[in-house]
């Protein structure tokens, strides 16, 4: 879809770096906090930096007993309500309550003195993370399984009660993609660095056009292969990351989002369109569908063309604000300006869905 987009290998995104001089923290402030507020924690710390993400920063955090994760808001100028940790925090603190695969949290500081803004405290937790959407170090059989896993770890979440597990007023429940819609278009308005005409009509005609919300789930918002961690030898998920984006809403839009993958080019990310899927292992659109239809009792998918035009529009709004982090200065990772000659493309794709539509 975006001829701009860049391959690069895994071990570009994978693993840790030493922390860029504009990320550095004050690790003897941090070492004391987390003496009086992680239970357990003993130092002496060694912190690194992960190479992958361009949102919030994310650290790793080794001692002599035990590794833990930090994550915290990026630095400088922010946009309204983004980089919410203390959101992340809660969530991922629910959810790993009620049995969900997702890390420990420890601790939440809201003290900005001590690193320099809010951030948490959450377990490391070790696998693979992968990448590719092909999954090419994989046998058949196992990407058939992982595929498997994705959709049935993504049924899971859809089918919490959300006020069974603490969660009621974690995100107003209804008329979501009309919020949602208003809020990544405040976003895109907020860091725009150029004209584009394509964002501009998806801004008019996305409102007047949202499909009918029948559920309400946690909706974790950017649910993607790379955000998962898989098990060291076997399919199966054993953590899903980056929160950030989660709230209550319509489940529709963590399973549209999904199925965008089977939509999207194989550039060495979770695209696998024109893929020999079959020869692969990998299940078809449809199979996926109908997985996930039946693990949570539903008779079928509407139309896609609206979900992967709002889809495509809401990753656009994301990367415009990356755009508008490069130009104010905040942004996160060496490889955010790769991101930003995607979003022309992700607009004009948008577009197209949205034409057949109705648009």
């Amino acid at each position: 879809m975006s001829k701009a987009a860049v391959v690069l290998p895994d071990d570009a995104y994978t693993g840790t770096k030493p922390v860029e001089e504009r990320h550095k923290i004050d690790e003897a402030k941090l070492d004391g906090w987390l003496k009086n507020n992680v239970e357990g924690y003993r130092g002496p710390l060694r912190v690194l930096q992960f190479k992958g993400g361009q949102s919030n920063p994310t650290y790793r955090l080794n001692t002599l007993g035990q590794s833990y994760v930090l994550r915290r808001k990026p630095f400088g100028k922010l946009l309204p309500s983004a980089h919410a940790v203390d959101r992340e925090f809660r969530v991922i603190s629910a959810l790993y309550a009620a049995g969900f695969p997702v890390a420990r949290t420890y601790a939440l500081c809201t003290d900005d003195d001590v690193i320099g803004s809010m951030f948490y405290i959450m377990a490391m937790v070790e696998g693979r993370v992968l990448w590719n959407g092909a999954l090419p170090n994989c046998s058949r059989e196992e990407r058939g399984a992982i595929y498997r896993s994705e959709i049935e770890t993504l049924a899971k979440l859809h089918q919490y009660d959300p006020a069974k597990i603490g969660l009621t007023d974690y995100g107003k429940p209804g008329n979501y993609f009309t919020r949602q819609v208003d809020r990544w278009s405040k976003q895109y308005r907020a860091s725009e660095t150029q004209d584009i005409p394509e964002m501009n009509r998806l801004i008019e005609w996305l409102p007047q056009t949202v499909p009918a919300q029948e559920r309400v789930s946690v909706v974790h918002g950017d649910y993607r292969l790379d955000n998962m961690i898989f098990h060291a030898s076997e399919p199966r998920i054993v953590a899903i990351l980056d929160w950030e984006l989660s709230t209550l809403g319509d489940p529709l839009a963590d399973f549209t989002y999904f199925l965008m993958n089977w939509s999207m080019p194989p550039e060495g990310r979770s695209g696998i369109a024109g893929l020999d899927i079959r020869a692969l292992g990998i299940p078809s659109i449809e199979e996926a569908e109908a997985l996930y239809c039946k693990l949570t009792n539903r008779t079928g998918v509407p139309d896609l063309n609206w979900y992967f035009a709002y889809n495509l529009f809401r990753i656009t709004a994301i990367l415009q604000g990356i755009a508008g982090r490069i130009r104010d200065g905040t942004a996160a990772s060496a490889r955010a300006a790769d991101s930003v000659a995607r979003v022309v493309p992700l607009a004009q794709a948008a577009i197209g869905y949205a034409k057949k539509a109705g648009a």
